[in-house]
């Protein structure tokens, strides 16, 4: 009779967690969906300045959609990637830096001078009428 071990690497991974559709979150909702204590948002908070939660009137942290995204990747980073603070701190910037430079120019239209200058004519005639009307 042969005992299987199970390997830490062998364990199935959870799917990520769902994020309500809503606007904003308190830090327990946060914590509730990130399966994190409090305080460990409140920690990350001063570590990581791309997690920045508004404050109600209150006093309560209210979390945006973004921040939650934030919250998981950072979780992500530093419990199952194995990164220290600063590593993921690091990691976190550079993938920002990376989507930046990903994003492309707006396609601008490529007009002929002579077609900008028959068009701006044109504007002139309409201004000139609408302000003889007065």
């Amino acid at each position: 009779m042969s005992v299987a071990i199970k390997k830490k690497s062998d364990k199935v991974k959870s799917l990520d967690p769902i994020i309500p559709d809503k606007l904003y979150f308190r830090i327990g909702e946060v914590a509730d969906i990130c399966k994190l204590p409090t305080y460990v948002l409140r920690f990350w908070e001063t570590e990581f300045p791309q997690l920045k939660p508004g404050k109600s009137g209150t006093g309560q942290r209210m979390y945006r959609r973004r921040d939650v995204e934030n919250v998981l990747r950072i979780r992500k980073l530093l419990y199952e990637d194995g990164f220290t603070i600063s590593g993921a701190r690091q990691q976190i910037r550079v993938e920002a830096k990376a989507t930046s430079k990903v994003q492309a120019p707006l396609p601008f239209p490529r007009r002929q001078t002579s077609e900008l200058k028959r068009v701006r004519q044109g504007l002139r005639e309409i201004l000139g009428m609408l302000s003889a009307r007065r």
